[in-house]
This record gives C-alpha cells, structure tokens and sequence, in this order.
C-alpha cells in the first residue's frame, strides 16, 4: 500500500504540473494521500523514509530528492531520457513495475483512474519548499478541533514527597486505555461490512498484505493456512492460529496501517475486522460486525488454548544442589537454530521490503 501512495503521489504531481484540468476533488485527495505518508512525507523539512519526500516532485523531476538513494532500474531510467509527464506518470502509476521492471516499487498500481487524479490535485498544491496552499475546497473540508489542553496547565497537586508529577488528565487516560479484552470489555461503539471492510482494507493494507491477504514480499500472511499447523512452516493466520477477535481488533487499532497508525476510525476498525474473517471464511461477505455481536464470534483455533496456571502449581523442590559444569561426557552441540521471522521488514535491501516511491 505504502507503495501504491507513492506512486499515486508521483503520479498526481506529474499531471498537476503539466496543467491537468482540475477535475479532481482535492479534498479527497489529501484524505487519499494520508495513506502514502508511512513511506513518503511532504512539508517544510520534510525527510526521505522508505521512499523519497516529496516536496515540488514533478517540479525538481524524477530522482530529484537530496540523499535518496533510488533503485539501479529507476536510475537506469532516468539516464535514458525518462521525465514525467502527465501519460508517463499516469503510466507509471497504473503498473509501476511494467512501466520499470525491476523497481523498488513493487505494489500492483492504483487502478482506478479518479483516485489518481484527485491525489493528483491535491500534490499540485504542494510547492518545492513543502508548503501546502489551502484551497477552499480543502479548507470546508478539513475538521476543525479544538484544541488540546497541554499538560503544563494542568493543576499540580500537592502530593507525594518531592511532588513530582500530576494527575493524568482524562484526554491522557482516554489516548492510553485503547485494550480490549476477549470478553469485550474495552470495545468502543460502532460497526463495520465486510463490504466497507473491502474498501479500507485495499486503501491501506492490501499493498503489504496482498488483495487476498495472501502477503506481498515478505509482509505477513492474513488469510488461509488451515491445517498448517503440524508443518515445519506453518502459516499463523486468524483463520489458522489465532484464538481470540479482540486481538485481531485491537492490533489493527493500535498499529495498522503501518506508518500511519491510529488514522482508522473504530467503524473502519470494524469494517476490516469483518473483511479479515471474510477472507479466513468465517463469515458471509453480507455479514456486519458490530459492538453487540463481537463477542459472538469465535475463531477456529480458540480450543487449542489453554490457561496459564503455572502460578497455581505445586512447586517443586530438588532434593542435592544442580550439577553446573562437567555434567555430560560430551560437549553441548547446536541441533537446531531457531528461524529468523521479521514479519515487518525494515531495509531497501530485504526481500519484500517496504514499498517505495521512486
């Protein structure tokens, strides 16, 4: 997905610059840009992370930003003669890796023609110094909130010894206290279709985890793996492994998308929540998940748990004090090495790495 925003964003810069018809709805193109902030970042200052910022992009052309290092076939690219435009962006966009086979960016394209150009018009706003000049569009459509209180205006009590610290403000407690419980203790209010659930989950985390959650790369697995679990690689889907919904809900809560954690409102949270068990065949793609019949669903592998009672175990006594050296004839030898398993992967270099926008 990260990918698939980059790509959107060159692509809308592309055609902004070259004077397309503004036809777009700029409003919903910077909704539609949030999801190409966990690689790309736009504004004053604005650093490179797994893709390039993208400040001015078609402006200053492509392979333009200071202390990126692009892909060999991107560079490649470059030298002969490429440039965007709004046909070779658009292209680009639409199969990035038909249109430079062998780049970094891996996800399939933003296929539909509308969500490009209306990402398109929102990055023709964005000038080379990172400034976004405010359209009225945008502005009518922006939530305006009030703002926070800050914590040095809270009253410090007059508690403790030193009194240090202060008692957490409600806002405080409220951002922290997000966990929810197998027996739904925690859940907010709201629901989510699978339907909606399609629509957010290939906006935000199809390009890692795949359309069918099938996993890009080396991004994890979310769907299948039934019957795996006596292999020597077995695939630990919730459809598979997992034994409780409320862990699925709450990582996707707390986490998801990656790099840009915390954007999904709890109706989304639902909505993919539902799409998830649709893809592991738990439910009919008609089904509604709601706050009422969370707890309803039970996950496969549920049974196949069990509870931790160590704490309530007779302890053991050993009868002499435990041999600590010359205890075998034979030296200890390495019979097995535990695999290696970074589901999140974190460099260029890595199979199936994070998308980037070239």
């Amino acid at each position: 997905m990260l990918r698939s925003l980059s790509l959107r964003l060159l692509l809308v810069v592309a055609c902004a610059a070259a004077g397309a018809p503004a036809v777009a709805d700029v409003a919903k193109g910077e909704k539609l840009y949030r999801q190409c902030q966990g690689c790309h970042s736009i504004g004053p200052d604005a650093p490179n992370g797994f893709g390039p910022q993208l400040n001015g992009v078609f402006e200053r052309g492509p392979g333009g930003a200071e202390k990126y290092s692009y892909s060999a076939a991107f560079n490649r690219a470059v030298k002969q003669g490429m440039r965007w435009t709004d046909a070779s962006l658009d292209e680009f966009l639409t199969a990035p890796l038909n249109y430079i086979p062998e780049t970094r960016m891996a996800y399939p394209g933003v296929k539909n023609r509308e969500d490009r150009q209306e990402i398109i018009a929102y990055l023709k706003l964005v000038g080379p110094d990172g400034e976004l000049p405010e359209t009225e569009k945008v502005k009518a459509n922006r939530k305006r909130k009030q703002p926070r209180p800050l914590a040095a205006e809270a009253e410090i009590p007059a508690h403790g010894v030193l009194h240090l610290g202060r008692v957490a403000l409600p806002e405080e407690i409220a951002a922290w206290d997000i966990d929810i419980r197998p027996d739904g203790q925690g859940l907010p209010e709201g629901s989510g279709s699978v339907i909606d659930g399609t629509d957010v989950y290939e906006s935000g985390c199809a390009a890692c985890h795949g359309i069918f959650g099938e996993g890009m790369g080396r991004w994890p697995v979310l769907a299948g793996g039934h019957d795996t679990l006596t292999d020597d690689r077995p695939e630990k889907t919730i459809g598979s492994y997992w034994p409780y919904l409320s862990t699925v809900f709450d990582y996707v809560r707390r986490a998801m998308p990656f790099g840009n954690a915390r954007s999904l409102s709890d109706d989304d949270v639902y909505a993919v929540t539902a799409y998830l068990l649709y893809l592991n065949d738990q439910v009919d793609e008609d089904f509604v998940l709601t706050s009422e019949n969370f707890t309803s669903i039970r996950l496969p592998n549920e049974g196949n748990f069990i509870t931790d009672t160590r704490l309530a175990e007779v302890k053991t006594t050993v009868a002499s004090d435990p041999c600590m050296t010359d205890c075998f004839d034979e030296p200890a030898v390495v019979t097995q090495r535990a695999r290696i398993l970074d589901v999140t992967p974190d460099k260029d270099t890595d199979e199936g790495s994070s998308a980037t926008i070239d």
